[in-house]
């Protein structure tokens, strides 16, 4: 199976990131996170993404607030898919983080979940590894069937009040 790389602009984006490893890891999808800056340590997070794909990855997530030029920055040096989760931060509480992920140039993609949206980063992953893994594939699936399960339970029990 192939990996998931999560890159993390300041470790102040752990709590975000902590829903991406959380989710993976109930997947049984293998991951690595790192540390990187697209403005501080700029070489490393370029050298991570031109060598992610014979590294094993097969998707990156990029969580980065405030200019949040991570995931455009790794995007830049890999064809693979990059995830961009806007990490609410500073004056405008990741509207800033949101449009700066979102707003590439063409030829460049980044897919942009919501801020601070971890958890649906590693479903967006997972989604794209899966369509060359039919087991994770069905792991996918059981996970929705048991979410769907969830919220009639929670209507059943409405109901009976």
């Amino acid at each position: 199976m192939k990996k998931v790389g999560i890159i993390m602009g300041s470790d102040s984006d752990m709590p975000v990131v902590k829903k991406a490893t959380d989710m993976l890891g109930q997947l049984g999808v293998p991951f690595e996170v790192h540390i990187y800056s697209a403005h501080r340590t700029p070489v490393q997070a370029a050298e991570f993404a031109k060598n992610a794909r014979k590294n094993g990855f097969g998707a990156i997530i990029a969580a980065a607030g405030m200019a949040a030029h991570l995931a455009g920055a790794l995007a830049a040096n890999t064809t693979l898919p990059v995830i961009g989760i806007p990490c609410a931060s500073g004056t405008f509480n990741g509207f800033d983080a949101l449009l700066s992920t979102v707003q590439m140039p063409t030829g460049i993609p980044v897919a942009t979940v919501a801020v601070g949206g971890g958890g649906n980063a590693a479903l967006l992953a997972a989604e794209i590894i899966a369509v060359e893994d039919e087991k994770l594939q069905a792991k996918l699936e059981e996970k929705r069937k048991k979410d769907a399960e969830a919220v009639l339970a929670k209507d059943a029990a409405l109901k009976m009040e």
